[in-house]
């Protein structure tokens, strides 16, 4: 808001401060020029919505108007002849020991006004000393805002946020913004059932972290949790790895050993990189699915188990259906109830938080002191776009603790693809192509069309996007190539 002592009002507030601090009672043009009666300039301030008085060089109030006698609950006749101080809540001196005239203005302080009824309201003050034209202080002028509502409305947020749940963490998950809130809620739900979880998201942004949150949190949580990354190993391996094997099934197998189904028994069972598995895996991670039950490698006979199955995948799998890659019946089996982890540039105030995390884990492990990162070091970091999420994140923590010798990270402390801008530019626009081909839209039944950066689309195909992505404003903006407030605008504007 602007006040007198800001804008053209002043020259109306200092002509009827002069009329009435020169001469009271005796009319006054407020201009020269005569273009404006003294009558019409204080029928003005009548009607201005702050409470305004005049003040003398003793510090009493010549003039207030009529927003005053409301702001106080005083008619104007007790207002008059009052000490200013009287009606304020602190603690103030009388000309010319007042901040007032000794500084010659007050601008934008807030202070408590007491009411009539002696309850307090806090009040903006705006004030000004005046001077006649050889310099002699003739008094001063002085508008109080009422700003109780604004306090009032900023307690009744703080209140609301203080009492919503927000959570700094979820397991080894940390992070505080939105979309993890978000994450944290859907993992609770997921582990409260006994579906088959689907987790996707790019490489590096804490599938296997979520996959234990949501097995500590199920009725699962007292049997074991069994990981196996299906890119790791060649398809004769990984088939034993999983179903295990008896004796003489192949070159080597010299004893009969469980698989991983048989020792998930109970728990839940993590197959990261899903997408990594062969049709002749896949056909037999299909039958578990229907049925329960398994074989071997060189057994005939049947076997069951109770174990509750958590995939992840950084790739579009839908895509690969398409392609003729992955089959569509295990897809549709997989994605009971998805999971998106989000990347990290989309919650980039979780980069504190995380940064903080790593730091205390590497100072117990280093033994080293090592408080925070220096003003250029948390800059650059929060310009980077972290194609490789977490993960990269964590690695150029840990870089900085090898060269860092001081107590804080500086910006030469993180690694080179990190602090160098050309660099930088390479690995995120590298990083985007990358995301876009292997970008996996786990609501849709059909491949995303993504759209090349700057392109125009209409309204209607605006609005076809919102509808694909669930309303999903950070799919929306990666989808189209533009950032979360360009989405969050257009649907403002549409009315969406």
């Amino acid at each position: 808001m602007q006040h007198f002592c800001n804008n053209s009002a002043t020259m109306l507030l200092y002509g009827v401060a002069m009329q009435r601090l020169y001469s009271p009672g005796v009319g006054m043009n407020c201009f020269s020029d005569d273009s404006l009666s003294p009558e019409c300039t204080e029928t003005i301030l009548e009607t201005v919505a702050d409470g305004l008085m005049l003040l003398d060089t003793d510090g009493r109030i010549r003039y207030c108007n009529r927003a005053l006698e409301t702001m106080t609950g005083l008619e104007r006749t007790l207002l008059v002849g009052r000490q200013c101080c009287s009606i304020m809540e602190e603690i103030c001196s009388t000309p010319p020991s007042c901040d007032l005239f000794t500084a010659g203005e007050i601008a934008n302080t807030e202070c408590t006004l007491v009411q009539s009824s002696g309850k307090r309201i806090p009040v903006l003050k705006n004030a000004r000393v005046i001077k006649n034209s050889s310099g002699e202080v003739l008094g001063a002028v002085e508008t109080l805002t009422d700003i109780s509502v604004l306090r009032s409305t900023e307690n009744r947020l703080e209140q609301l946020q203080q009492s919503l749940p927000r959570q700094s963490g979820l397991g080894r998950l940390v992070g505080k913004s939105h979309v993890m809130q978000e994450l944290y809620s859907l993992i609770e739900l997921a582990a409260g059932s006994n579906a088959t979880i689907l987790l996707y998201g790019e490489t590096g942004t804490g599938k296997e972290l979520a996959a234990e949150a949501i097995h500590e949190r199920s009725s699962r949580s007292g049997g074991p949790l069994v990981k196996i990354n299906c890119s790791a190993l060649p398809e004769a391996l990984l088939e034993s790895e999983l179903f295990g094997h008896v004796r003489g099934a192949f070159t080597g197998a010299i004893r009969d050993k469980p698989g991983r189904f048989e020792t998930a028994d109970g728990g839940t069972l993590f197959l990261d990189e899903i997408g990594e598995l062969s049709l002749l895996i896949q056909v037999k991670i299909l039958r578990f699915l229907q049925e329960r039950e398994f074989e071997r490698v060189g057994e005939n006979s049947t076997r069951k188990a109770d174990v509750r199955i958590i995939a992840a995948t950084h790739r579009d799998l839908l895509r690969l259906v398409s392609q003729g890659i992955f089959r569509e019946d295990l897809y549709y089996r997989l994605k009971v109830f998805p999971l998106r982890l989000p990347p990290l540039r989309e919650r980039k105030e979780d980069i504190g938080p995380l940064v903080e995390h790593f730091i205390a884990r590497f100072n117990r492990e280093t033994k080293k002191r090592i408080t925070g990162l220096t003003h250029d070091a948390a800059v650059t970091m929060m310009d980077y776009c972290w194609p490789g999420n977490i993960r990269e994140l964590e690695n150029a923590v840990e870089h900085a603790f090898v060269t860092c010798q001081d107590e804080q990270i500086d910006l030469f402390d993180l690694p080179m693809e990190i602090r160098k801008v050309e660099l930088r530019k390479g690995l995120c626009a590298l990083g985007e192509e990358i995301q876009e081909a292997t970008a996996f839209d786990g609501r849709t039944e059909k491949p995303a069309v993504m759209y090349p950066r700057k392109t125009r689309i209409s309204d209607d195909e605006f609005r076809r996007v919102l509808e694909e992505c669930g309303y999903n404003r950070s799919e929306v903006a990666r989808r189209l190539g533009v950032d979360r407030t360009t989405v969050w605008r257009r649907m403002r504007r549409l009315g969406v």
